[in-house]
């Protein structure tokens, strides 16, 4: 072995840019079990040498030699990698990147450290016979093989030399060789959710957890990576929006569809790389159902904006013009999809696309008995209206020779007119308007009346003309064309020789693949304008984000009594697929292991790049040989079966047989192809005379299904890689349209992380609960489900770089490490969480972990990530309350201040209302008043007036006669003179009675009127009486403050010196003002006392005085409201501004009494004196103060 010292200057250079060895630091910082993966042994650091000690020129490791390579020390490092991929490989572009990134090779080994070899075979051998001789030596159950192929399960009884006896359930005992016992899994295993978990991981073990969970209704079980399930043929309980929310909310985690589809969301968001859900089986397995059932979870998941509506329902129309009945299957599907449903940045769905791939377009014409065409012609000759019925003349379906030539006509338990109103309303839902559906259906009309066109013999060479019968007049009508121009087309042919045309006629057999052909093209072209319609109903459009859930559905493999080009074609497909799933699994998942010398053990698995090489090489692969013959005018399906069996009998996936067939081993077992149709199918001919024909139709959709043709006739899809020459280069055959449709499928793929599936049918008659372990087995051993199991157990299927992993859980280390290298900061996070050194590896870039270790930290930092949030959340709550409640303060007074204003303003405009009411109110009552007074007053002067004249009158008239004394003569005159006089007299007098009536009526309501003044003057006098005792009171209570005062001032002034009484006579007439201009007057330090007397005199005066002027006003008010003084006022207001007088000056007197209080305070300089005052008089008064 040599040792190679790492040069701090010159490693660098000599390692790639994506396999930079460590630093110093980190390996210093790596615990001392460590395992640095390196040397074929194994080997570790030098424990010689102390690795905290060493400086960076001093670090040495072991590496093999260089010609230990070519000795065999890594084993199989060679073998895992294909090398055998030819030049037209999907990988090419693939493989030469890896070819162009870092390998172990020879220029390589001084820096590059060697992974460890892999486990022989003969290791692996010795391994297993250990397990089955410990089994027997300890007498376990084992399976032993019965000679119908199926496993019994029993109990080993004795061991004799090579042979063993056992015991079967049925009490049986046979005697059976050691070797041939396999060893099984104790009863707790058993239906185990992951095979992975099986202990002994053998076939009959893996059939037995199979079946025991398919008779449970348990039918998805997870084998490493992988999902197996198996179709029950009957529905299960295992579906619905309860177990959506379930996988969805992680509450379940059995295996499920749903769960490997929340996988490829989750991964989708968080690594932001595009996935890939790939389903794969034999046809029957389910593989339909099982695309469609992830469908409804990522509806569910990411539904919202209603495209994921429109999304699953393209499913019925899909299935109704693609999937057909079979012989294994009621609902084949006879074309490949890929679903590629596209997500927004929230995790929504934004929009969809779907591809299709080789539909089977012979079906259409032509099917086995037993069989059907596809579901849509039965459907809508099922389900028509009557009016499109008439409209399209629509028969039924034994009335098309299409459609009876295989006597099916109905699938049992379904409903074809059920399913054509599912189709119609699908239909609408994807946005396809009712006149485009009639055109849609008049095209399968078309259809099928052209295989009921018939022709007769016109001369001796058996040319053919069509008759022109209901089929040819439907046909002309439903497309839109003339009736002679369609028996033209399918009749003769037009050649064009130099500058002339030649029209030739057909013999019945060329007019029969003529009709049949132009059939076909309407079909295939119907179906792809309909996928058309659906893309752009689900475009994504601008919305468009990059990430994206691709859904592979593709026929399974196909095996049948007679295998023609379709099956040839499917199965090469699977071929491709299969070896994607190996790529993946087996070939990718050890390329990196070595890449990243990590230590592995190499698991064998069944590599079909053989079988691929068989069909893709050039020049001598099937497909090549197909399209070379295809292009030979004189080319016939048996010189092509010869041409295959002269060029390829020395390949060992090829076998020729008698006739026109050939064998293929396929990786699912062996099939044999009948190439008898196989060149006029893949050369897929429609002459230009029909193309010309649907081109000159009236109706829209025959014109651009003959512009599409044109299209593609004229455009290879597959670009450099197929350089067709001569008479046919514009012309690409089916076989090569498909291989590049395939290939660029795969580059797809390449692109995205894939999850598998894999469908397993359990019998060939659909019968549920039926569990066929042979047939079972078959399609574990061809889907390589083993092999996954055990490269999944011995494996590292999670892995990450260093710099993503420091970064993703960097945040979770509790200390800082000291070194922040990448390397450092992962293994400080490793052995923080006590991740076990055997369940991962550090490579040169990654970090390898076995199955479930990053979900614990996952796991931890979801948890730390959530709480995260919610202290963040809770701070911006705190911080959003807090400026919520300081917002809704600042609201809140401003609100106040407005309301406050506005309140004002309106207060301020009813104030003005009210007095200016006041002020109407009081004119209004005036003027009533008055007008009453003055009324009463005219009819008091009328009727003072009358009486007054009466009286005048009567009076006079009584003198008149007395003077006249004795003047009789004309007696009878004055008799009726005063009779007249009396009359007149009484009509006065009655007239005056009246208004007297009426006087005194208005007299007594103003009597009433009256009493009712003088009883409130009553109480006014009665108020002002006790108004006057409180005056009274008052002034009393002031009078006594004041004597009281006057003699403390004398008690005081009596001991004063003579000067002080003589000062204090002299001031009694100085005007003392009580104003802050005489405070600050001292004589000689002392305040004459005499001052404040004198001031205390003047306010008794004064008290008096008011007094006196107060009593005098309400007793003169007093007299003015009783009557007895007769003055022009109101009494009552003026009471009122007497009684505000009053509170005014005994305010202003109060004011000035406690101003005389702070003076008398200041004034002398005996305290006890002045205490004396004020207890004697202060206090009195406060005793005494009236509000």
């Amino acid at each position: 072995m040599a040792s190679v010292g790492f040069q701090s200057s010159g490693s660098e250079k000599m390692l790639p840019k994506s396999q930079v060895l460590p630093s110093l630091e980190s390996i210093k910082s790596l615990p001392v079990d460590f395992r640095f993966m390196g040397s074929p042994t194994s080997e570790r650091l030098e424990k010689s040498v102390d690795v905290n000690s060493l400086n960076s020129n001093e670090v040495c490791l072991s590496f093999p030699e260089k010609n230990d390579i070519g000795n065999g020390l890594v084993e199989g490092a060679e073998d895992s990698v294909g090398t055998d991929v030819s030049e037209d490989s999907p990988y090419s572009r693939i493989a030469i990147l890896i070819e162009q990134r870092p390998s172990v090779g020879d220029e390589d080994l001084d820096t590059v450290v060697m992974p460890l070899p892999s486990i022989s075979t003969s290791r692996r051998e010795r391994r297993w016979s250990d397990t089955s001789s410990y089994a027997t030596n300890k007498k376990l159950q084992s399976w032993f093989q019965l000679p119908n192929g199926n496993w019994e399960l029993g109990k080993i009884l004795s061991t004799s030399g090579t042979e063993s006896t056992i015991s079967l359930p049925d009490g049986k005992v046979l005697k059976v060789k050691t070797e041939s016992l396999v060893p099984a899994n104790p009863d707790i295993l058993d239906g185990v959710d992951d095979l992975m978990q099986l202990s002994y991981l053998n076939e009959p073990s893996v059939l037995y957890n199979l079946q025991y969970r398919y008779n449970r209704d348990m039918i998805y079980t997870k084998a490493g990576p992988v999902l197996v399930a198996i179709n029950p043929f009957k529905e299960v309980p295992l579906y619905g929006n309860n177990y959506i929310e379930a996988y969805k909310n992680k509450s379940m985690e059995s295996p499920h569809v749903y769960a490997i589809t929340d996988t490829a969301i989750r991964e989708m968001i968080r690594d932001e790389v595009n996935q890939s859900i790939i389903i794969s089986g034999e046809s029957g397995a389910g593989k339909t159902e099982t695309a469609k059932i992830a469908m409804q979870y990522l509806a569910a998941l990411g539904g919202g904006s209603g495209i994921e509506y429109e999304i699953l329902k393209t499913n019925p129309i899909l299935e109704a013009f693609g999937n057909a009945k079979t012989l294994r299957n009621d609902n084949s599907s006879r074309f490949g999809k890929l679903i590629e449903i596209h997500f927004s940045e929230t995790g929504k769905i934004s929009g969809a696309k779907i591809q299709t791939f080789l539909l089977e377009k012979s079906r259409v014409v032509q099917c086995m008995e037993g069989e059907r065409s596809y579901h849509i012609f039965y459907q809508l000759c099922a389900g028509a209206s009557p009016k499109l019925r008439e409209k399209i003349n629509l028969k039924i379906a034994s009335e098309y020779k299409y459609l009876r030539q295989s006597n099916c006509f109905t699938i049992t338990g379904v409903d074809d007119a059920e399913h054509f109103h599912a189709v119609t309303e699908a239909l609408d839902i994807v946005h396809v308007s009712k006149e485009n559906q009639e055109s849609v259906f008049a095209m399968l009309a078309a259809v099928l009346w052209l295989g009921n066109v018939t022709f007769s013999v016109v001369d001796n060479e058996n040319h053919v003309e069509p008759m022109e019968d209901e089929g040819l007049t439907t046909v002309a009508k439903l497309i839109g064309c003339n009736v002679g121009e369609l028996k033209l087309a399918l009749s003769t042919r037009k050649m064009r020789v130099g500058n002339d045309t030649i029209v030739q006629k057909l013999t019945l057999s060329q007019a029969i693949d003529t009709r049949d052909a132009l059939a076909k093209s309407i079909y295939s072209c119907l179906f792809d304008w309909l996928v058309e319609q659906v893309n752009k109903s689900l475009a994504v459009g601008k919305r468009r984000t990059g990430r994206s859930i691709s859904i592979l559905d593709i026929y399974g493999f196909e095996s049948f009594e007679r295998n023609s080009f379709e099956q040839f074609c499917i199965n090469y497909a699977n071929e491709r697929l299969q070896q994607h799933f190996n790529r993946h699994l087996f070939k990718l998942e050890q390329e990196e292991y070595i890449q990243d010398g990590i230590d592995w053990a190499k698991v064998e698995f069944e590599d079909n790049q053989d079988c691929l090489n068989l069909f893709e090489k050039k020049p001598l692969g099937l497909l090549s040989l197909l399209d070379e013959e295809s292009t030979f005018p004189n080319g016939t399906d048996l010189t092509f079966a010869n041409k295959l069996k002269q060029h390829l009998n020395s390949n060992s996936c090829f076998r020729g047989e008698r006739g026109k067939a050939f064998s293929v081993s396929h990786y699912a077992g062996e099939v044999t192809y009948d190439t008898t149709g196989f060149l006029e199918k893949n050369r897929d001919l429609l002459h230009m005379d029909s193309i010309q024909l649907l081109s000159s139709c009236s109706c829209h959709l025959p014109q651009i299904f003959a512009s599409n043709m044109l299209i593609q006739t004229e455009k290879p899809i597959v670009g450099h890689l197929y350089k067709a020459g001569g008479a046919d280069s514009q012309k690409l055959s089916v076989a090569t349209k498909f291989k590049g449709q395939l290939f660029q499928l795969m580059q797809r793929l390449e692109n995205t992380t894939p999850h598998f599936i894999r469908c397993i049918k359990p019998n060939n008659t659909p019968s549920p609960g039926s569990y066929e372990q042979g047939l079972v087995l078959q399609q574990l051993r061809c889907c390589g489900v083993l092999e996954v199991v055990r490269i999944s157990r011995c494996g590292f299927p999670t892995r990450m770089l260093h710099q993503k992993f420091a970064r993703r859980y960097g945040f979770l280390l509790l200390e800082n490490v000291a070194s922040q290298d990448p390397l450092s900061v992962s293994v400080a996070i490793l052995h923080q969480f006590n991740i076990m050194p055997e369940m991962y590896q550090v490579g040169y870039t990654k970090l390898f972990f076995r199955t479930g270790q990053i979900g614990v930290l996952e796991d931890t930092r979801n948890r730390t990530l959530h709480g995260i949030l919610r202290v963040q959340s809770c701070f911006r709550g705190h911080q959003a309350r807090s400026y919520l409640r300081e917002l809704r303060r600042g609201v809140c007074a401003l609100q106040s201040f407005v309301r406050g204003e506005k309140f004002r303003k309106e207060y301020a405009v009813l104030q003005q209302r009210h007095r200016a009411a006041v002020v109407i109110q009081r004119h209004i009552k005036s003027t009533i008043c008055r007008k009453k007074y003055e009324n009463m007053h005219q009819a008091s002067i009328l009727i003072q007036s009358v009486i007054r004249g009466w009286l005048v009158r009567r009076f006079s008239g009584d003198v008149g006669l007395l003077k006249s004394g004795a003047s009789k003569g004309n007696e009878s005159d004055e008799v009726l003179m005063k009779a007249s006089y009396l009359a007149e007299l009484q009509r006065r007098v009655l007239k005056a009675e009246a208004a007297l009536r009426e006087k005194e009526e208005e007299n007594d309501i103003l009597h009433q009127r009256l009493q009712q003044y003088e009883s409130r003057w009553s109480e006014y006098e009665l108020k002002m009486k006790s108004m006057e005792e409180v005056w009274q009171k008052q002034m009393r209570s002031l009078q006594s403050s004041l004597s009281i005062a006057k003699k403390s001032l004398s008690v005081d002034d009596s001991g004063r010196n003579s000067d002080a009484s003589v000062n204090a006579s002299d001031e009694r007439d100085v005007s003392w003002d009580t104003g802050s201009n005489h405070r600050g007057q001292e004589n000689n330090g002392v305040r004459p006392i005499s001052a404040g007397f004198s001031v205390i005199s003047r306010l008794a005066e004064e008290f008096e005085q008011r007094s006196q002027v107060f009593g005098d006003d309400a007793k003169f008010l007093v007299e003015v409201k009783s009557g007895q003084v007769d003055a022009s006022m109101n009494a009552d207001r003026e009471l009122r501004r007497l009684k505000q007088m009053f509170e005014a000056w005994k305010k202003d007197y109060g004011s000035r009494l406690r101003e005389t209080k702070l003076i008398l305070n200041k004034l002398g300089t005996d305290e006890g004196a002045l205490d004396r005052v004020k207890k004697k008089w202060w206090g009195r008064r406060n005793s005494t103060r009236y509000s």
